[in-house]
């Protein structure tokens, strides 16, 4: 699932903060034996995935949050923007957005929820990290209920399923190279 010398970049930055816990929770699952689940996430699932992908290939993630300012108006911000590069069914880098801003990406401040911005953050991770297989952009409401849901009984649950559901109903948006295999509509 995750290589051996793993490299993560950009990790001093602010929307590295939300990706570190993810991070962890990958490490606990590798670290357990096939029966182990995390919120519906079970490892054997998540290296099938993995496995099944082209190589070398990008995922990327980016998850917009609502944030009231100070005059109660309301902003759209990036809280999470994430590229895993993925080399043989294993996760070799992980980096965050800001990587891609040195690159020629607009600020992490500036990046707006919509094709434009979407277009742009996959043109750069193809040409810094690898072809971009599968993207993924929402607001944080969706990206939790995708992330947390786990089945009744606390077991795995079919999360590739669970996210062309939320694609059908229009709370996410997924890109890239294997999505085009894939209707959403």
């Amino acid at each position: 699932m995750l290589a051996d010398e793993l490299l993560i970049l950009n990790s001093e930055d602010a929307l590295w903060q939300q990706a570190r816990p993810l991070l962890e929770a990958a490490l606990r699952l590798e670290q357990q034996d096939d029966t182990c689940v995390w919120h519906g996430w079970q490892k054997d699932q998540i290296c099938a995935f993995l496995k099944a992908l082209p190589s070398p290939c990008s995922l990327v993630v980016g998850v917009w949050d609502t944030l009231v300012l100070a005059d109660r108006s309301t902003q759209d911000r990036l809280v999470l923007g994430v590229v895993c590069e993925v080399i043989e069914g294993v996760v070799c880098s992980v980096r965050t957005f800001e990587s891609l801003v040195a690159a020629g990406l607009k600020p992490i401040n500036d990046l707006e929820i919509g094709m434009e911005d979407a277009l742009s953050i996959l043109h750069y991770a193809r040409h810094q990290v690898a072809p971009v297989a599968w993207a993924l952009f929402c607001e944080k409401s969706a990206w939790d209920e995708w992330l947390f849901a786990s089945a009744e009984d606390g077991g795995a649950l079919d999360k590739g399923e669970l996210l062309g559901s939320l694609a059908e109903k229009g709370r996410c948006v997924l890109m890239g190279s294997q999505a085009a295999s894939h209707e959403y509509e």
